[in-house]
């Protein structure tokens, strides 16, 4: 449990931090004290028992440094005592993984001794990260020198003082010496080998490690379409009408994919202790108010927000603006083909070099137009979403995920559905489609990994010369580690992560068939994707807190969403060929009443094949059935033992 530096080297304190939490730099002096002593106080009256310290960073210059930042740790006992309150699943003896409690210590895989090292620094963190965000106010009537900032008995003091910008930020810290050894095996050195999922997840959390894990799964199950795709593609270039079998292949390739990955999905979690984890009591979000109410659930006082007038800001102006953006991006596209048809036009008068390249260039700036329409959008959605004031993250979160998802499947997809079922012209839904993807993904690098990478660079250089310029030839660890971290970029969550492999998965899965490199180029783009998001998580972004998590939640019923399209999309793209039109020569009601017959039959089997694959391995669902069983044994032998003590 060493994080690879201790507050010692800076005489600051004696115990080692895990968290950093920085004040802003007017706070009174009252409310500090006050929130120092909340944290640092017993649980039994109210604290968090944490142990906390105030870091000093010499005056400078130019500007004052903050005096308000602290690092924040914890004794090994509150440690393992925390681990029991948050439902932290352990290894037990017999390899099953269990709810660590205290009392049992003994009796998990890896306890020896006192129980150092038991504990990843992970779960240490997202322990700190819990009592803090559990410590609620008790009789205050608001925050010591902040009439303003009302409070009242069992509100969240942190998600308080957060949502008025009291505190600006905590954030766990790095481990240089994991961190060290995590990036070499993880980026480092190229190899062609599995991504390290156990240690990503032990420094980072389950969360972050499934979306890892998805990333290679979905890589290497593309591996197949593509080695397919290359031979296709260079012995029946020119022939664009023979898709069919690609097609039916992308049609059994989309549903078993996503079926597999369940089973895939559940080995890791229940590895990792998540599977049968219970989901923790969700507090308010920071950002949510209302009228002070009463919550029956938990008996506590907490703002209240009335359910029908959400619904009617969600209907009365999120909806219409939903659609007003479709309407542009609708509207954009139109402009985007008077583009193409001007482009054709100037080719067919001169065809040469020259124009050749210009049939290029107005998909070249769709695709630019569409990431900058994504960004925008995505911008207003949060505001939007933010502005409807949903109590719960998770409710906030479905309701942002499907706002975007909504805006960028139509703003993406749109232009090629309209040239493969309107126009009918698959030569231009080849090229469009390539070019599209193509941009996007060189877009999408220099986004995440070259303009984060240069822009940290420069910060990491500017702190480097201050702390060197302040300290001198004097080594201060943490100091410059905190001061470095803390100009870091907050990571905001696989959201982005995944949304790129959404919509890498439309592309392949709705129209890889009349563009076989489809597959190939996804690939490619995802094993790039892999070593820039790992050099990111470890050097660009704060180190985020662990979120335990049993599967890739919301984001699963995106990609069964996309898979049931694809086998709509790619049946109509069968029934379009003039192979298949060969057979019904005189009766194209025939040919769309057959195409819609085998549509359904697909769509049947996709889900009975979902049926009859368990989403859990056997083995797994015999473990947990196990564990059942021996938690309502022993509960029974508690009953029995409290009926004869009495």
């Amino acid at each position: 449990m060493q994080l690879g530096l201790s507050v010692s080297d800076s005489d600051v304190s004696s115990f080692t931090p895990l968290v950093v939490l920085e004040l802003a730099d007017d706070t009174k002096a009252e409310a500090i004290t006050w929130l120092l002593n909340r944290i640092r106080d017993k649980q039994q009256n109210g604290g968090a028992e944490l142990l906390v310290n105030q870091l000093l960073f010499p005056a400078q210059d130019d500007q004052k440094p903050n005096p308000n930042v602290f690092v924040v740790g914890s004794t090994l006992q509150r440690l393992l005592n925390g681990a029991e309150d948050v439902g932290l699943f352990k290894e037990f003896q017999d390899g099953t993984m269990r709810g660590f409690t205290y009392a049992n210590r003994e009796s998990f895989k890896d306890f020896n001794g006192d129980g150092e090292g038991f504990l990843s620094d992970a779960e240490c963190q997202y322990i700190i990260k819990h009592e803090l965000d559990t410590l609620r106010a008790k009789n205050e009537e608001h925050v010591p020198g902040y009439p303003k900032l009302k409070l009242y008995p069992g509100k969240s003091v942190v998600r308080r003082l957060q949502s008025k910008g009291v505190l600006i930020q905590y954030f766990p810290l790095h481990n240089k010496e994991d961190l060290k050894r995590l990036s070499f095996s993880w980026y480092k050195k190229f190899k062609l080998s599995l991504q390290p999922l156990d240690d990503i997840r032990h420094y980072f959390g389950e969360g972050l490690a499934l979306y890892f894990g998805f990333l290679e799964y979905f890589t290497f199950a593309l591996v197949p379409m593509a080695l397919i795709g290359i031979p296709y593609y260079l012995f029946d270039w020119e022939d664009y009408d023979k898709y069919v079998l690609f097609a039916v292949f992308n049609l059994v390739w989309s549903t078993v994919f996503l079926e597999v990955w369940k089973r895939c999905s559940a080995t890791l979690a229940y590895g990792w202790g998540t599977l049968s984890r219970k989901k923790a009591f969700e507090e308010p979000r920071a950002g949510f108010h209302g009228a002070l109410g009463f919550n029956p659930v938990t008996g506590r006082e907490e703002p209240v927000y009335p359910s029908s007038k959400r619904q009617l800001r969600i209907y009365l102006v999120s909806v219409p603006f939903v659609l007003l953006c479709l309407y542009l991006s609708f509207y954009v596209m139109m402009v985007y083909f008077d583009m193409e048809f001007w482009a054709i036009n100037i080719y067919n008068e001169n065809p040469d070099i020259a124009t050749s390249i210009l049939l290029f260039v107005p998909s070249i700036i769709y695709a630019v137009v569409i990431e900058i329409m994504n960004l925008l959008y995505r911008f207003a959605a949060e505001f939007l979403t933010d502005w409807e004031n949903h109590r719960l993250e998770s409710s906030f979160q479905n309701h942002l995920v499907l706002k975007v998802l909504v805006f960028n499947f139509v703003n993406c997809f749109a232009s090629l559905f309209y040239i493969a079922f309107v126009m009918q012209d698959m030569v231009l839904l080849r090229q469009s489609l390539a070019t599209l993807l193509i941009t996007s993904q060189i877009l999408n690098q220099v986004m995440e990994a070259f303009l984060p990478y240069w822009l940290q660079r420069r910060r990491n250089k500017k702190v480097h010369k201050r702390m060197r310029r302040l300290m001198g030839d004097k080594e201060l660890p943490l100091l410059g580690q905190v001061q470095l971290e803390t100009e870091m970029n907050t990571y905001l969550g696989t959201f982005d992560d995944y949304l790129e492999q959404f919509l890498l998965f439309g592309y392949v899965s709705l129209f890889s068939c009349v563009y076989p490199l489809a597959a190939v180029l996804v690939v490619l783009n995802n094993i790039t994707e892999v070593y820039s998001d790992a050099f990111k998580m470890c050097h660009v972004f704060k180190r985020p807190f662990s979120e335990p998590a049993m599967n890739i939640g919301v984001w699963q019923l995106a990609f069964e969403t996309m898979s049931i399209i694809a086998v709509v999309t790619n049946c109509a793209l069968i029934g379009l060929s003039p192979q298949v039109k060969a057979y019904f020569p005189e009766s194209d009601t025939q040919l769309i009443l057959i195409v819609v017959a085998i549509e359904h039959v697909l769509l049947a089997f996709k889900f009975i094949l979902a049926f009859v694959i368990p989403d859990v391995p056997k083995h797994i669902q015999v473990n947990l059935a196990k564990l059942e069983f021996d938690s309502l044994e022993a509960l029974k032998k508690r009953v029995i033992l409290r009926i004869a003590f009495i």
